[in-house]
């Protein structure tokens, strides 16, 4: 009852409880939101330094603050070592639930990668370094890559589409033939001239990105446009003085709406792979980010010998991908008319 208050449109509405009967779309939605949670707070749940520390009377945070090894009577190093750290009667400590960062090798281990076990609980990659931790902070660069490129490419091609529908004649016909040169372009062998000359970086790669992926929802939104124009109420608006752009954004976008929500989800999943794949072939993130792909790549390499390599990263990229593809069947199902 609470959202007939909170929606107020009735076709909103009717949409969002079609949505909310997927059981599996409403899961997949809890599944991504809590590992987006732990992903992006985590510092606390995956760290090398303590959350909590009280030595010699005094109360630290290092998982907060940065502490200089003097405080705890280490003047021979240049970064405190907290596992190293001798606590003395009355002192406390409290560790993260993983106590490894993302950076952060296990000297410890006979070779590299190290198979599971209690201090690396989904094994170590090839230089030694947590895969469980690598992997939830991997997460952010996949989920910031793939919104980064959705909304600016969505942004762009949504003006330049219904730009082209709204407009038509000569307009639409050298917009066009514009966006067949761009759908043309190579992009693979532009993106390894680009890296070869820049640094990469999620900047750049976003933004490379968007500028070839806007085409695809650009011909939605120039199809919908071209519908839309010759509608009575459209007609109606230019009778009354409506200026174009009141047109295009009060009385056809808001009918327009539907390719934008449904493809969205869709689109967010394929950057997510996409990023894997660029980090798998070496052209995305600067190492040592840490990346699914790039983890996939060392599985490559050691596929007989390390299957942890090939089997968490595998079900990670899974995981995402079939949560996203549900949620867009789920709002692909609202948002049919005939349904």
């Amino acid at each position: 009852m609470i959202e007939k208050y909170l929606i107020s449109n009735d076709l909103t509405l009717k949409r969002y409880r079609r949505f909310k009967r997927n059981k599996t779309a409403v899961a997949s939605i809890l599944i991504m939101l809590l590992i987006g949670f732990f992903s992006f707070t985590a510092e606390f749940w995956a760290n090398s330094k303590p959350l909590y520390l009280s030595y010699k009377g005094e109360t630290f945070y290092p998982f907060l603050n940065e502490y200089h090894p003097t405080r705890f009577g280490r003047d021979d190093i240049f970064v405190m070592d907290y596992k190293g750290l001798v606590l003395n009667e009355g002192d406390t400590i409290i560790w993260p639930i993983v106590k490894w960062d993302p950076f952060e090798s296990n000297k410890a281990a006979d070779s590299y990668p190290s198979a599971p076990t209690k201090e690396n609980w989904m094994g170590t990659d090839d230089r030694g370094r947590d895969v469980l931790t690598r992997l939830l902070y991997g997460f952010r660069y996949s989920i910031g890559y793939a919104f980064g490129v959705w909304l600016l490419s969505y942004a762009l091609g949504t003006i330049i589409g219904a730009v082209m529908g709204y407009m038509g004649g000569k307009t639409d016909l050298v917009g066009s033939r514009i966006v067949e040169v761009i759908e043309m372009t190579p992009q693979l062998l532009l993106l390894i001239t680009i890296i070869s000359i820049f640094s990469p970086s999620m900047l750049l790669l976003v933004v490379f990105s968007f500028l070839f992926d806007w085409t695809g929802i650009y011909h939605q939104m120039r199809s919908q446009f071209l519908q839309l124009r010759n509608r009575e109420y459209v007609e109606a608006a230019r009778a009354l003085g409506a200026s174009h752009w009141r047109i295009i954004m009060k009385h056809i976008l808001p009918n327009a709406l539907t390719p934008l929500v449904t493809f969205s989800p869709f689109a967010i999943a394929a950057n997510i792979s996409g990023l894997a794949l660029l980090d798998y072939l070496g052209l995305g993130l600067k190492a040592p980010t840490p990346s699914w792909g790039e983890l996939m790549a060392q599985a490559q390499s050691h596929f007989t010998s390390a299957e942890w390599l090939v089997w968490y990263p595998s079900a990670a990229l899974l995981i995402t991908m079939v949560a996203m593809i549900n949620i867009g069947l789920a709002i692909r199902d609202a948002f049919d008319a005939k349904m």
